[in-house]
């Protein structure tokens, strides 16, 4: 039987942990005792990774292997001191989300059952104006990480000619994350459109490895530069959280001299910790640089004027857009649906608000 509760110092706060041993992860029996305990070791990435963004939280009241929740506002119940952060949606609804501005929150949120971070990539200050721009190598059918790899160092060779400092994670499941910080000066709209000339890009240099298609049908054997996780809304996986599986992989910092080597596998709750207490965060230096996405601006216009490459789809759960194409699949495309949304089952989506 699970023991009643217990109480954590985290900083100057006390957080009360109830059923500390209730199993989370059923492939080495760790507990939601274990899941707070990680936090607290990996405390200055966590923290660093979420400080003052907008959060979403994937919470397991049962365990990884029970019903997820995807939680956008702040669950009932929260102390004072958790602060929040006001967003709007796509479809116009607003809610205050967790925004973390120290460990104490973290740990909180694990006691209302939370598992995985899903920061926005804009903070309180700013929150319609990214801070972020994220480039998320996705494997498709037929490839997997070691295809990731070989791409992400193409990306930072064209992050390197755009005089731009780019920081690779794995994502914990299957891809690879590389972060770009970007002065606040832009909107969604622009900064996905950026993301997206970024990606052509890359597909250009790597044509037979690298997709930008939405539509999953067209993607092949490739790699997916997914430029849809800059739209407003899109959240990915915080450095160093924990992912809902049995095993407990970790979303880990990585240095790109170490990338071409590293494991999925190698990250989990139970040996990120002693790589921290080692090596400390290894993107700790991430504020300390900040990048225009101007020249991606004008690659955009370019695509356009000198290649004739117009918007792609936006995901489903999206008011249509100006000068977006049919969010229709090709195989479906006929005149009775032009211009239709399609049924979500062929993208990958979020939750709605």
């Amino acid at each position: 039987m699970a023991s009643p509760s217990i109480e954590l110092q985290v900083g100057s706060r006390i957080v009360r942990i109830s059923n500390p041993d209730r199993v989370y992860f059923s492939a080495r029996g760790e507990t939601k005792l274990d899941l707070a305990s990680y936090y607290l070791a990996v405390g200055d990435g966590i923290v660093r990774a979420l400080r003052e963004r907008p959060c979403m939280l994937h919470r397991y009241p049962d365990g990884v292997d029970g019903e997820k929740i995807y939680q956008k506002r702040l669950p009932k119940g929260a102390p004072e001191w958790v602060e929040t952060a006001e967003v709007s949606f796509p479809s116009g609804r607003t809610a205050d989300e967790l925004c973390v501005t120290e460990l104490a929150s973290v740990i909180w949120a694990v006691q209302m059952s939370t598992v995985e971070f899903h920061p926005w990539h804009t903070r309180r200050a700013a929150v319609e104006k990214p801070d972020e721009l994220r480039i998320d190598l996705d494997p498709q059918p037929g490839t997997g990480f070691a295809d990731c790899k070989r791409v992400a160092l193409v990306v930072r060779e064209v992050l390197a000619e755009l005089g731009a400092v780019g920081w690779p994670k794995t994502s914990g499941s299957k891809g690879v994350h590389i972060y770009v910080r970007i002065e606040p000066q832009f909107g969604f709209r622009e900064v996905r459109r950026a993301a997206l000339a970024f990606a052509r890009e890359v597909e250009r240099r790597l044509p037979d490895e690298v997709t930008t298609a939405w539509w999953k049908e067209e993607r092949g054997e490739k790699v997916f530069l997914d430029f849809n996780q800059n739209a407003k809304d899109r959240t990915i996986a915080a450095a160093y959280s924990v992912r809902g599986f049995p095993h407990a992989p970790v979303s880990a910092p990585v240095m790109w001299d170490e990338l071409p080597d590293v494991e999925m596998e190698d990250f989990t709750i139970a040996t990120m910790p002693a790589r921290f207490a080692e090596l400390g965060d290894v993107h700790a230096a991430i504020d300390d640089t900040s990048w225009s996405i101007e020249p991606l601006l004008e690659w955009s216009d370019r695509d356009e004027t000198d290649r004739g490459l117009g918007d792609a789809p936006y995901p489903p759960n999206y008011p249509k857009m100006a000068g977006e194409p049919p969010r229709v699949q090709p195989s479906r495309m006929n005149k009775a649906n032009w211009g239709e949304p399609a049924s979500g089952n062929d993208v990958e989506t979020q939750p709605l608000d």
